[in-house]
């Protein structure tokens, strides 16, 4: 789930690239997680970059798997004596509340097959036959994952975590909490893409992110969501891809069922709701190796997501679906 979103409106709203403060806001921007944030404070005149800093680095420290020496690098290598930090011991229990909600369309155990097929930390074949996915499947399964005083139990030691489709929205929602803390009543929180926002901007009106057409090679906005005192994320396969030799395309979304990296026809999906950005994130992604109709039968039965789909029929026409509610 990368930057799919935050066109001019998040631009213009943040103007220059430097930190600044003022007696009424702040505005904080960099980069963390192979991405770029930007951080909007209003009413305020503290700057908490160096608190910011030091929490980006407790995540990373705990959750990154492109750190050889974080704590989930350490425990897909196999160091059975590693014990989790609360960070990572909370996402854990996070991923597991959603793989569990999802059926396994979300599972962080496929990092596996997202490094075989070519869109993780480690080098993999990138070209899959059908026996090998089969081989690597076996490691696949959420509920192959215990905890134990505070050690991750692997049922097969080749077993590796990848928490990158839930990440960037965990490390928005421990920003978010520590701004809580402060006292801050305003604030948009957005990491590559994914956002959350609280209260409303300095002329009292909502926070209001456009999202892409995906079908648009210039970013053209598709509409415009109000997105204040809730999280949104947006996944998609229309900008991570590659082609290989024989013209087959591969998505970075690696469908946990399956084991390939192939599109469903879902183009795009954003998801918007009153939770943190963790949970959105992920449903974003366990959305996209739904597809269209699973994703209309799971946001039926689960009326706290609002979602807004964009995809393919079977002519080839781009069609969207939505049961997003603007109010607040």
């Amino acid at each position: 789930m990368k930057r799919f979103i935050l066109l001019l409106f998040l631009a213009t709203l943040l103007g220059s690239c430097e930190s600044k403060s003022t007696q009424k806001d702040i505005r904080l921007q960099g980069l963390v997680f192979g991405t770029s944030y930007s951080i909007v404070c209003l009413n305020t005149d503290v700057n908490y970059q160096k608190s910011i800093d030091s929490l980006f680095h407790l995540v990373n420290r705990a959750t990154s798997t492109y750190i050889p020496t974080s704590i989930i690098s350490r425990i897909n290598n196999g160091d059975t004596t590693v014990v989790a930090d609360e960070i990572l011991l909370e996402l854990l229990e996070k991923s597991k509340n959603i793989y569990q909600k999802t059926g396994g369309y979300f599972d962080p155990t496929v990092g596996n097959l997202v490094n075989a097929w070519g869109f993780g930390p480690k080098e993999g074949k990138r070209n899959l036959d059908s026996i090998e996915v089969t081989q690597q499947m076996k490691w696949v399964g959420f509920d192959k994952i215990q905890v134990r005083q505070n050690k991750v139990l692997k049922k097969y030691p080749q077993m590796y975590l990848d928490f990158n489709a839930i990440g960037k929205g965990f490390g928005i929602d421990i920003i978010a909490r520590f701004l809580d803390r402060k006292n801050v009543e305003n604030y948009l929180i957005e990491i590559g893409g994914e956002i959350r926002a609280k209260g409303f901007k300095d002329n009292g009106k909502p926070w209001r992110i456009q999202i892409e057409d995906p079908t648009k090679i210039n970013r053209e906005g598709f509409t415009v969501l109000n997105v204040s005192n809730r999280s949104m994320a947006t996944s998609g396969n229309y900008r991570k891809f590659r082609i290989a030799d024989n013209g087959q395309k591969y998505v970075h979304t690696v469908n946990p069922k399956t084991g390939f990296a192939t599109e469903s026809n879902l183009l795009s999906v954003s998801v918007i709701a009153p939770l943190d950005c963790a949970d959105v994130d992920a449903y974003a992604t366990a959305f996209m190796a739904m597809g269209v109709d699973k994703t209309k039968d799971f946001l039926e039965r689960n009326t706290e997501l609002q979602a807004i789909l964009i995809y393919l029929d079977a002519q080839q026409n781009l069609t969207s679906f939505s049961n997003y509610v603007d109010g607040l």
